[in-house]
């Protein structure tokens, strides 16, 4: 009779455990499998990039770019105010064309003359500048993230939108330059004219190759929003630049009728920057009149590292780490800008600028 209780007993606690596992089992959840984070792309971020081809930090020429993204050197990310588009950019690597400067830019497809309509918008901020270079040296600290070029002649830039912000200080500079379109064959004689638009222009340097000026008073830092416009029309190049805090500043340039035809006409900045190295061309009577003109926008990186023996003003001699790219982003040796928001209109004029890729790729 005990043997009987036993053997019921145990298949009573055998037909619960099975019973439990069961239940347990139907009870697994399904294993989840990690959802991949889906790439934004800058062109659903800035929806023109039909209008471009992108240079890279390293040189070459990706495209349009619609659907792309560079890992070193272009892509998105997201802040509190939305999405941006990234262009980054060692001191040092392979350049684009004749250049000694990297840049990761856009150039515009089609080019088109002064005397038409063509207007550039954009929204940005500057993440990084180099943290290394010659303060004597006028574009240590810079980039460039703006541009008119010309896509003939000396293909000369009427239009190069700057910020520079010093070591150690919280603020920097927005300042744009016009470079003569030199008479004649011999381009060697060219000079850049800067304008302020908040704190300093160019010509504003250190007193010793660490040693920087006071910091500006209306500055703008690292991560502070600011936008541009740039609109030519008969001939005439229109520029406003605005940041919330800080006053809306205008300018206008005439692009077909030079203003530096005669020694005298040079102007002190030019005479005290560019002279004393040999820069002391003079300007076609009639400009850029006449030449095939495009924008890009971007991070065009104005520090390098060569040597300030070359030239006082364009030589920063920074920290390049033989070009090693990611050497150079850890230790903030690169220039970093983002754009929220862009916008390129160009009239049924204008015309292919596939020309000065041929020559420049």
């Amino acid at each position: 009779m005990k043997n009987k209780q036993t053997i019921r007993l145990f298949s009573i606690l055998l037909i619960m455990g099975i019973a439990h596992a069961s239940c347990n089992k139907t009870k697994e959840k399904p294993e989840s499998k990690e959802e991949v984070p889906k790439t934004v792309y800058a062109s659903s971020v800035i929806p023109f990039f039909d209008h471009w081809k992108l240079i890279l930090g390293d040189g070459s020429n990706a495209g349009k770019a619609i659907n792309f993204e560079h890992k070193d050197f272009f892509f998105t990310t997201h802040d509190d105010q939305g999405d941006w588009v990234v262009f980054k950019t060692p001191n040092a690597g392979d350049t684009h064309g004749t250049s000694n400067n990297t840049r990761t830019e856009l150039a515009q497809t089609m080019k088109w003359y002064p005397q038409t309509d063509a207007k550039l918008e954009a929204t940005l901020k500057v993440m990084n500048v180099s943290s290394t270079g010659d303060a004597r040296v006028a574009a240590s600290y810079a980039v460039v993230v703006g541009q008119i070029h010309s896509a003939d002649g000396h293909e000369n830039e009427p239009l190069k939108i700057f910020y520079k912000k010093f070591p150690g200080h919280s603020k920097g500079s927005v300042f744009w330059h016009y470079e003569i379109n030199t008479a004649g064959d011999d381009n060697s004689g060219r000079w850049d004219y800067s304008s302020v638009v908040w704190g300093y222009d160019f010509s504003v340097v250190g007193s010793g190759e660490s040693s920087y000026p006071e910091e500006p008073e209306e500055g703008i830092a690292l991560g502070e929003e600011f936008s541009y416009v740039i609109e030519v029309k008969e001939g005439i190049m229109h520029l406003t630049f605005s940041s919330p805090g800080h006053e809306t500043k205008t300018f206008t340039k005439n692009l077909i009728e030079s203003e530096y035809t005669t020694p005298a006409h040079i102007p002190a900045q030019t005479q005290e920057l560019f002279v004393p190295i040999g820069q002391d061309g003079l300007e076609r009577e009639n400009a850029y009149t006449d030449e095939g003109l495009f924008f890009k926008l971007g991070s065009y990186n104005q520090t390098n590292g060569k040597s300030p023996e070359i030239n006082k003003n364009w030589c920063s001699g920074a920290d390049t780490y033989d070009g090693d790219i990611h050497k150079q982003y850890e230790s903030g040796n690169y220039a970093e800008v983002w754009f929220r928001e862009a916008s390129i209109y160009v009239s049924e004029d204008s015309v292919s600028n596939e020309g000065y890729f041929l020559k420049n790729d």
